[in-house]
């Protein structure tokens, strides 16, 4: 069940990304993962409409940003332990490049990319406040890949590794201690800044809405499936029955299909779904 806005914290995906939506907060974070100086990062329109679409499946983007050397970051907050972990990265690195490179351009226009995982837990189990992934010859390491896709997994609960002071402090910060540094301690102050925020109140209701209208669509998705395959072997009565569906709906969905056949399953149920509301 979704938090009231008023219960979230820096660890929530949807606080944390308006947290980070301040250069003034998100770059120092950066720099203290990376351990690298950045210049300027900058919002790209992608982060302003939050989601990346690419055909049927999208992805929500806590924090996406690009710096002046032609580098891209995206930033997420993992609180559920997953064994997919890795394929989840994989995931979101190609969704990302699939929106950075129109059809018909050059790969090279690929970009410098880095898909950061700040985890409450230790995914690898070995104590390290950083797990940093590149991809390399099996036969001879010295060998690099060089796709200049970098995977990093920051582990809160981490005791290992050289870090900075304040993005230990930080890490502790999401473990749910009290900020000791200026930097989290701003985080902090942050996190309540939202929380007052008549703007971000808005825009998360919005997103459960359209998190719950996702899913209702995704539920009624099966049942035009079903429907389809099954409505020549299975009488109506009985598909209404199982699916506990309103007769009329039964009756959209089957004309639906047969006046459109090029239609995939999803459309047809967003369309009924779009028709209740009307």
């Amino acid at each position: 069940m979704a938090k009231d806005f008023d219960e979230l914290t820096i660890v929530d995906n949807f606080m944390f990304g308006a947290v980070m939506r301040d250069p003034k907060r998100c770059k120092p974070l950066l720099e203290h993962i990376l351990g690298v100086k950045i210049r300027k990062i900058e919002y790209p329109e992608l982060q302003k409409s939050i989601d990346i679409q690419y055909q049927s499946k999208s992805i929500r983007l806590d924090v996406y940003v690009e710096d002046d050397e032609n580098t891209v970051y995206n930033i997420e907050m993992q609180t559920t332990r997953h064994k997919n972990l890795p394929k989840r990265m994989r995931y979101y690195q190609g969704m990302i490049d699939l929106n950075i490179i129109d059809k018909g351009e050059d790969y090279a226009s690929l970009k410098k990319s880095y898909v950061i995982f700040i985890c409450t837990f230790d995914q690898y189990g070995k104590g390290r406040y950083i797990y940093t992934f590149n991809n390399y010859c099996k036969e001879d390491k010295d060998i690099e890949f060089e796709d200049e896709a970098t995977k990093i997994v920051v582990n809160a609960e981490g005791s290992i590794g050289d870090i900075s002071f304040e993005l230990k402090d930080t890490l502790d910060f999401i473990a749910g201690k009290e900020p000791q540094s200026e930097y989290a301690k701003d985080l902090q102050k942050a996190v309540e800044e939202v929380k007052h925020s008549e703007k971000w109140r808005r825009e998360y209701m919005t997103l459960l809405m359209r998190d719950k209208e996702q899913q209702k669509i995704g539920k009624y998705t099966d049942k035009v499936e079903v429907i389809r395959n099954k409505r020549n072997n299975v009488s109506k009565d009985i598909l209404i029955d199982i699916f506990d569906l309103d007769s009329n709906d039964y009756d959209k969905i089957v004309y639906l299909i047969d006046n459109n056949p090029e239609w995939k399953d999803e459309e047809i149920a967003e369309a009924v779904i779009n028709s209740q509301n009307e």
